[in-house]
């Protein structure tokens, strides 16, 4: 199918990529670490057919699945689309059908879905493996099951019909001591629902818990957190409401005047044991980790002062103003012992802003930990212009390790033309201290129009790549990606 005949005639690096890829024994630059066997699994968006509308987020692309498999020193890299309905259905009439963002009544008329609003997903989140299969995540819909070997598109999959949901959060939590993965869907049975739904499913894939829950006002709630004994979910500024919608307005917008709340709920809870915490206004899209210390919850996460993106207009027709968009890391403390429902913020690194797709060593996930890892912009850093084009300062150009004990960081250093997607951590070995291990995310290579995987070690980051894996090509822009080892996932 040669989908990119329609696809818009952009240009620069960020104009569509119009194809799915296959390359065999990438170049690469440096020696792959041993004993590095698994495969780094992104997504993405890309427009397979232009928007309905200049000013829709792109969050309403077509998702596009890439792997670059990692096997005894060599790699091969894998790219297709998912294949959604929506995409199905846009392939077969030659153009867009979909208007705004998560707005079926903005739709052409064959493909509304007013009742079944998750068949206008396009699922192009996150991934996550567990229980031996291989998912790709939008948080407007249930998971998809992807062939982890071909990529191929294997459907939505409900967990033998005991989710009952008609969403799933992008971003589920993995439990490193039961193997459990922690799940939720917010707008859980239907469109601008104020229901929250909490799921817990077995190491086998098994749905074990389901409480239904109501939040506060209707609002994103895209990453959450969990701790041994209880599950942070943050809601914000972003609201929505079946009058918008039947407007024809994108599905979001941000309204000042809503107070940022967390709602905290023990893991063994139910609906009635839920406490809401109520702060400024804030914006709260990605986090780190959380940890409860006897009655104290206390959460770490890139947060914004205000509205984070542009596509998402202020209810108040204010003016986005990227100065003011900009994710400082805090450390949030909520005393369940308190009687009122306020919390404590600290900024952990004041002057630095960073970008808020965070990781940390999820073998640390809900647990008391050291590092945390995400990109920002060094402006100090040298910046070759004349090659990668008038960018000028706002380059992605490093990896930070950020102690968030002694609150130092260090650095790794992308290169004068380059930009950095999503850092990933991957422990040296399953047994190694935390920070032992390697960093891994792709890079645009805006000079030679390319897209690389580096691979840095978490603990010279200095030293810079350990190896590069030079693709041919610039790939689509990634969201978020995760590495799996072959002991998780069978990639063939």
């Amino acid at each position: 199918m040669n989908i990119g005949n329609h696809a818009p005639t952009g240009r620069g690096f960020f104009a569509p990529q119009r194809f799915e890829a296959e390359v065999h024994d990438c170049e690469v630059v440096g020696t792959i670490p041993e004993g590095l066997n698994g495969a780094f699994v992104r997504v993405g968006g890309d427009w397979a057919y232009p928007p309905r509308h200049a000013d829709d987020s792109i969050f309403n692309q077509d998702g596009y699945i890439s792997r670059f498999r990692f096997r005894n020193g060599r790699v091969d890299y894998k790219g297709r689309w998912v294949r959604t309905p929506r995409f199905v259905n846009n392939d077969e009439a030659g153009r867009q059908l979909y208007g705004y963002y998560r707005n079926p009544y903005d739709c052409d008329p064959a493909v509304r879905n007013v009742d079944q609003p998750w068949l206008n997903t396009v699922i192009n989140t996150a991934v996550e493996a567990h229980a031996g299969m291989l998912f790709a995540l939008k948080e407007d819909s249930r998971p998809y099951r992807m062939d982890p070997v071909t990529l191929e598109t294997l459907g939505p999959w409900d967990f033998g019909g005991k989710y009952s949901s008609q969403t799933f959060t992008a971003h589920p939590k993995i439990d490193p001591e039961t193997g459990e993965l922690l799940t939720f869907g917010f707008e859980a049975t239907g469109l601008a629902t104020d229901d929250l739904f909490f799921y817990v499913i077995d190491k086998a894939g098994q749905v074990t818990r389901e409480v239904k829950l109501k939040v506060p006002y209707v609002s994103m709630v895209h990453d959450w957190a969990i701790t041994r004994k209880h599950v942070i979910f943050p809601v914000f500024g972003y609201t929505t409401s079946l009058d918008r919608l039947k407007a024809g307005k994108i599905h979001w917008a941000w309204d000042r005047k809503a107070p940022t709340m967390f709602g905290i709920l023990p893991r063994d809870g139910d609906a009635k044991d839920i406490r809401w915490f109520k702060g400024p206004e804030r914006g709260i899209v990605h986090t780190f980790n959380a940890r409860t210390e006897g009655d104290k919850v206390i959460l770490e996460a890139p947060i914004f002062d205000t509205n984070p993106f542009p596509f998402f207009p202020y209810a108040d027709g204010s003016k986005w103003d990227p100065n003011k968009s900009q994710a400082l890391i805090r450390r949030l403390t909520f005393d369940l012992n308190s009687r009122d429902d306020g919390y404590s913020e600290e900024i952990l690194y004041p002057g630095l802003p960073v970008v808020d797709l965070g990781r940390i060593d999820e073998r640390f996930m809900g647990r008391d930990m050291r590092y945390a890892y995400t990109s920002y912009s060094d402006r100090t850093r040298p910046f070759d212009a004349e090659r990668a084009g008038s960018f000028g300062g706002r380059l992605t150009n490093c990896y930070g390790i950020f102690d968030l004990k002694d609150r130092t960081m260090r650095s790794y250093f992308a290169g004068p033309t380059h930009s950095l997607a999503e850092v990933t951590f991957v422990p040296r070995r399953p047994d190694a201290e935390e920070g032992d291990g390697w960093l891994i995310g792709t890079a645009n290579n805006y000079a030679d129009m390319c897209t690389e995987l580096v691979i840095a070690d978490a603990l010279r980051p200095e030293d810079g790549d350990v190896a590069r894996v030079i693709l041919p090509f610039r790939s689509n822009v990634q969201v978020h990606g995760r590495w799996y080892s072959d002991s998780v996932l069978d990639f063939g």
